[in-house]
């Protein structure tokens, strides 16, 4: 099922960066960023988190927070943040839970076989201070991924 403006947010409970446990309903209240992508410490990945992370302060500004999530553990997000300095949490999905209810990872063959290597789709979803989805970016630019959100925020 293919998520769309007005629906309610899938809800999740999950572990990021810090070792710490972040649940949909803690951004009640708030915007949320909430964006999919593939591997850390990628080329694409990394300009994307990147481009978010040097326009953090605006989108905090806009009163919205940012989640990434990949399906690679706490280890990994922990390295691509130091390395590139991420200011924003990371949710290590490993089993593909978060990724499967937004549909950043099919259940058909070829969402399996990208599962089994730790792949989900690059997709970005702008939920609202009521927990419904405001808007869905299915191509983000991954260098310019931030202006996109500034844009629709």
């Amino acid at each position: 099922m293919k998520l769309k403006i007005g629906d309610p947010a899938p809800q999740f409970t999950a572990t990021t960066t810090d070792n710490s446990t972040v649940k949909l309903s803690d951004y009640f209240g708030r915007k949320l960023v909430l964006y999919f992508y593939p591997m850390d410490d990628t080329p694409g990945c990394t300009k994307q988190a990147s481009s978010l992370r040097d326009h953090y302060q605006e989108i905090q500004d806009k009163d919205a927070a940012i989640l990434g999530v990949s399906t690679q553990d706490v280890a990994s997000h922990q390295r691509f943040t130091e390395k590139y300095n991420i200011t924003f949490p990371l949710i290590a999905d490993v089993d593909g839970t978060v990724s499967r209810a937004y549909g950043a990872m099919d259940d058909n063959l070829m969402g399996t076989a990208a599962s089994l290597f730790g792949v989900a789709k690059r997709i970005t979803y702008l939920i609202d201070e009521s927990g419904h989805i405001a808007h869905v970016i299915d191509k983000p630019n991954c260098a310019t991924h931030a202006e996109e959100v500034l844009n629709l925020l």
